[in-house]
């Protein structure tokens, strides 16, 4: 139980990765407050999670909205004394080039994949501060290398990656002993990266397995691999780590 008596919050919990988040921190023994744009979404994982015994609580979330994170703030800080774990993981994906990229499109990739980020740390460091607490920002392999197809999405999880370690750093200085770590995942079998293959029509196939080919372990990840280590960074197992930046890409990035 690596997680027991914890609290966590998971955006974007509805589906993919963020569910499999939720569902690892529950059964581990946190009470996962799930939030999804999607409220239906993110009631079907909670009402998945306390069939199996755990405790969670749905909440209707845009992560875009200064006052959506000031009500899930408020609905957590009513609930429970404070908040030990932030998954800020809510996120989209859109293919284009520099050419091809409107900045309507920019500004909906980064809104949700950046700001939302910042929203969410900005809103819940005061629940974590006294006690402490771990915030895990889900990154991508995408924030560390460049796709030409892919500019506003590497430009959204780029930010990510450093205003994590901004956020560490703040958080060490300023002594609440709150722990910022980023992931950034690789290529995972989520309804997000499924539809983002889908997209390219003709071409979804040999670019499918263009991304097999490489892949030093020669297939796709799993959600729970991301979960996993979530699990890792909210529990007292990653004590001595803040600022760091966790790579799960079956080797994707080692060439």
């Amino acid at each position: 139980m690596r997680t027991n008596n914890k609290t966590a919050l998971v955006t974007g919990g509805g589906s993919g990765l963020g569910e499999a988040s939720s569902l690892r921190l529950a059964e581990e023994g946190a009470h996962v407050f799930v939030t999804d744009i999607s409220g239906d979404s993110a009631e079907r994982v909670v009402q998945t999670i306390r069939k199996s015994g755990g405790s969670a609580t749905a909440l209707p979330h845009d992560v875009t909205q200064e006052s959506d994170w000031q009500r899930v703030h408020d609905t957590i800080a009513g609930a429970c004394v404070s908040l030990d774990i932030l998954v800020n993981n809510a996120g989209v994906v859109f293919s284009g080039n520099i050419e091809e990229t409107s900045l309507s499109d920019w500004r909906a990739v980064n809104s949700v994949n950046s700001e939302g980020v910042f929203l969410g740390m900005k809103s819940c460091l005061d629940l974590m501060s006294k006690p402490g607490g771990s915030i895990i920002n889900i990154s991508s392999i995408e924030g560390i290398i460049g796709d030409p197809n892919l500019i506003a999405y590497n430009a959204s999880k780029g930010a990510v990656r450093l205003m994590t370690k901004s956020a560490a750093l703040h958080c060490t200085q300023a002594g609440y002993g709150v722990r910022v770590n980023s992931i950034h995942p690789g290529f995972i079998e989520t309804p997000m990266v499924a539809a983002g293959i889908a997209a390219m029509g003709d071409a979804a196939e040999e670019f499918h397995q263009n991304i097999i080919a490489a892949i030093p372990m020669g297939h796709l990840g799993q959600a729970i691999d991301i979960a996993n280590a979530v699990l890792f960074l909210a529990s007292d197992e990653s004590r001595y780590m803040t600022g760091s930046e966790m790579v799960v890409d079956g080797g994707y990035t080692a060439r």
